[in-house]
């Protein structure tokens, strides 16, 4: 296993660069910069895979590796983009908070997965340790997409963020078994093509992506 000092600046270079589109992805106001900036979070996780595949020797993450890019990189935004020009899509991903409050929330989540995951990983080695915050960070920062937007797209993009920061975190742990690491990405990966497909629905029904719009359809009075 190869843990020297470069593979560890590597390996956080890389991390630090998918914790970085994240914040992008938060900033982002426009739907067609958000799967830009997603694929391109895409790239970085695919590189880390393929980084962490040489750092450990382990031969079955350059098949992750090849996945996530060719899923995260290339089909998924492909399909989004086609989703945008077919439904004529050109709007606004505004956070619900606006980017500031949502920027400013972003970084106390990250500070909240350092607090949490350094000392609770004290006995292992420093850089599985480091690139679990990192992961922990990508995570928290997908949940917070989900919430602060009110754009359907949007919203499985944070999603699929958060599949980032999984595998993230899958890649780093040395001896993960594959399979591991591959269901959780099909789960997730399930999960946004049912999003998508209610992203359709409600384009067609509601004749609008803002969530908002479901709350007359929700059956309650008054």
């Amino acid at each position: 296993m190869m843990l020297g000092n470069l593979a560890y600046d590597i390996a956080h270079l890389l991390g630090g660069g998918v914790l970085l589109i994240s914040f992008m992805l938060l900033y982002q106001r426009r739907l067609a910069a958000v799967i830009n900036a997603f694929a391109m979070q895409g790239v970085l996780v695919a590189l880390a895979a393929a980084w962490q595949g040489i750092a450990q020797g382990e031969p079955g993450l350059f098949l992750t590796a090849a996945i996530a890019f060719a899923a995260k990189a290339v089909a998924i935004p492909l399909a989004l983009r086609l989703v945008l020009k077919r439904l004529d899509l050109e709007g606004s991903a505004e956070p619900a908070l606006g980017i500031g409050a949502t920027m400013i929330g972003g970084v106390m989540l990250v500070a909240l997965a350092i607090l949490v995951v350094l000392p609770a990983t004290a006995g292992a080695h420093a850089l599985a340790r480091e690139d679990l915050a990192l992961a922990l960070s990508v995570v928290l920062l997908g949940m917070l997409m989900m919430i602060s937007r009110r754009n359907a797209i949007a919203q499985v993009i944070g999603l699929m963020g958060v599949e980032n920061g999984l595998l993230l975190a899958a890649i780093g742990a040395a001896g993960m078994p594959l399979v591991v690491e591959l269901s959780t990405a099909a789960l997730v990966l399930m999960l946004a093509v049912v999003a998508a497909v209610i992203a359709l629905l409600m384009r067609e029904r509601l004749q609008s992506l803002d969530t908002q719009a479901l709350h007359r359809h929700r059956g309650e009075q008054g």
